[in-house]
């Protein structure tokens, strides 16, 4: 029996002692926080194979949104374009390659809920792997292929689980049980420890499993308070980890590396962007930089040196490979059939004539069954508009465009200070109601680019059975913690807060897919809760606000926006100011009264000298 087969049979004796195990200790009621095999013997990484093809090779696997769904792409800079090599109106993502390089497994929903599939490289056939109503993503392999790591939704949160491919019937043992999200595993190439991440600490921080213990098993690697990390990535020998940071005011955000051979010491910081991955020879990363409404694909050398310009994507990153494969040549026919579909268009202006419109100027149109101050929009976006709307209400279950905060707002209308050229004054913007941030029905995550704040808008779904949304991944953001008399939650305007439970829809990428844009945070954001912009949506069309004004007034009425005062009625000289006098003390009256006597009957007059003049009665002047 060769070395691997031996791997393999004490792995799989190993893990059904566990389960027997596990079944006995939840018997005696006892809490275990993992039932991951603690006694496997050291697996063998297979040498990758390269597939016998003339296409080039370094080739990158993407998957990446395209009206609302994200499909699975092959791409290579200046030889292969963006390549579709999965279509259909679902979703394909979290892509992880085997470590032979025949097959991607990766997440979809095309059977209604999300379950693990692979992908054979050379023919392009897709078998499932798990059947469950509940959500499974983020495979990772372990090296002797016998193994998959996954996250899982589980009673409310996510967990890592394993699971047998040598005996698929076989149920899946938890890695993790507790009530923190854990999500995003990625297995190491020696086959004894498996990077995940989990908010268990407080925040999103990279956590690292020992298979080989099973007591104080889980290690915090990038332990960072105010900084969000996410996709840890190993390279071929399992000697590096790399993972991306979201930092607030504490160090930078972009991409770490991690050593394994000096674990006591920081990772190193590499560049800006998101969802690293290795090239074969573990020298460059590849990874997504991050625009405030589109991504662009880039790599760096491991001393952070740029070794390809950054590439516009077509839509948001869902996965990143940057495995040593080539493609067929001739592509298979279910990679032929992807590659030639074009996706269909999600909706088409529709121009409503209106009689006595000035040329070259356009105009609002009521907006059906939408309640809002004035629900109207400009006429060249509101299909767009109500296509979003019926999209949502199908993948969220609800009508969250029903009741806006703001449409269209003349230019009268006075909006809170610091808003005097927002977008609502255009028409072509619109806000949510922000108050169902509190209701528990919609959840934002931030996101800091460059110097300004945007924000990642979530639904709850309705259905919270699996079979609409997904979990939320990214620990939202808790912008009523700066009311908790924390000087440095007030600083940072909030806090991160727990990953809620259930099923959400990302609106901020269906919202991008109809060609509507999230907005930046005002400066002051931080103690100004109307500058967060956090529900507002605008279609630019390429357009700046002024010239998008001009579409709906002429240019006088925007020579002065800042209102002036009247003169008065009566102009009057300005006197020169005098010196004021230094005030005086007022004198108070006697507090003494003076017995009146009562007259006589018979008055006896006193007579008065004509020379001396009677003094007038002064009648002194009490004051409290």
């Amino acid at each position: 029996m060769s070395h691997t087969s031996r791997s393999r049979a004490a792995l799989q004796l190993s893990l059904t002692i566990l389960i027997t195990a596990s079944i006995l200790l939840g018997c005696a009621q006892k809490t275990v926080e993992t039932s991951t095999p603690s006694s496997v013997t050291e697996t063998q990484t297979p040498q990758a194979a390269p597939l016998p093809l003339s296409q080039q090779a370094d080739v990158t696997i993407l998957s990446i949104e395209e009206n609302g769904f994200a499909h699975l792409f092959a791409y290579a800079p200046a030889k292969l374009g963006l390549t579709r090599l999965t279509s259909g109106n679902w979703s394909d993502i979290a892509p992880s390659m085997s470590p032979d390089g025949k097959h991607i497994a990766f997440a979809s929903n095309r059977n209604g809920f999300w379950d693990i599939y692979t992908l054979d490289l050379p023919s392009g056939e897709i078998v499932q792997m798990t059947n469950t109503p509940e959500y499974d993503s983020s495979p990772t392999w372990s090296p002797d292929l016998a193994w998959l790591a996954y996250d899982s939704y589980q009673n409310g949160n996510l967990e890592i689980v394993i699971q047998s491919l040598a005996n698929p019937q076989q149920k899946p043992i938890n890695l993790t049980s507790s009530n923190a999200a854990d999500y995003s595993p990625a297995w190491s190439p020696n086959g004894r420890q498996i990077a995940f991440v989990s908010d268990r600490g407080g925040d999103a921080d990279i956590w690292l499993a020992d298979l080989n213990k099973t007591d104080n098993r889980f290690a915090n690697l990038s332990n960072s308070p105010q900084a969000a990390e996410d996709h840890p990535a190993w390279n071929t020998d399992g000697s590096r980890l790399a993972w991306s940071s979201s930092s607030q005011n504490i160090g930078r955000s972009g991409i770490y590396i991690w050593d394994a051979s000096n674990p006591e010491r920081a990772a190193s910081w590499v560049g800006n962007g998101d969802w690293p991955a290795w090239n074969t020879s573990g020298d460059k990363i590849v990874a997504a930089v991050n625009a405030p409404n589109q991504q662009l694909l880039t790599a760096y050398t491991l001393q952070g040196q740029p070794v390809l310009l950054p590439t516009p994507l077509p839509g948001y990153l869902r996965g990143l490979l940057w495995p040593n494969i080539s493609l067929p040549d001739p592509l298979p026919q279910a990679y032929q059939q992807s590659a030639a579909q074009t996706p269909e268009s999600l909706w088409t202006p529709i121009v409503t004539p209106i009689a006595d419109i000035p040329s070259k100027r356009w105009y609002v149109v009521p907006l059906n069954n939408v309640q809002a101050p004035y629900p109207e929009l400009h006429d060249l976006v509101d299909e767009s508009f109500n296509a979003l709307r019926q999209r949502v209400i199908k993948e969220a279950g609800w009508d969250v465009l029903a009741g806006l905060e703001n449409a269209y707002v003349p230019l009268t209308t006075a909006l809170d200070p610091g808003l005097g050229d927002d977008w609502l004054y255009t028409g072509r913007a619109f806000a949510i109601n922000s108050l169902m941030i509190n209701a528990g029905w919609m959840a934002v995550a931030r996101e800091d680019i460059g110097s300004q704040t945007y924000w990642r808008l979530y639904l709850r779904a309705q259905n919270q059975d699996g079979s609409q949304g997904e979990p939320i991944h990214t620990a939202p953001w808790d912008l009523n913690a700066r009311y908790e008399l924390n000087p440095k939650t007030y600083e940072t305007g909030g806090k991160y807060a727990p990953v809620p439970p259930g099923y959400w829809i990302d609106f901020t990428s269906l919202a991008a897919a109809y060609g509507w844009e999230r907005l930046p945070a005002l400066q002051n954001w931080r103690s100004y809760y109307t500058g967060a912009r956090l529900t507002e949506f605008a279609m630019t069309g390429g357009l700046d606000w002024y010239s998008a004004m001009l579409q709906l007034y002429p240019a006088e009425a925007l020579l002065t926006p800042t209102p002036l005062l009247p003169p008065t009625l009566t102009p009057t000289r300005t006197p020169i100011p005098s010196s004021t006098p230094a005030p005086t003390r007022t004198p108070r009256g006697t507090l003494t009264p003076s017995l009146t006597p009562f007259p006589s009957s018979t008055p006896t007059p006193s007579p008065v000298p004509p020379s001396t003049p009677t003094p007038p009665t002064i009648i002194p002047t009490f004051k409290p």
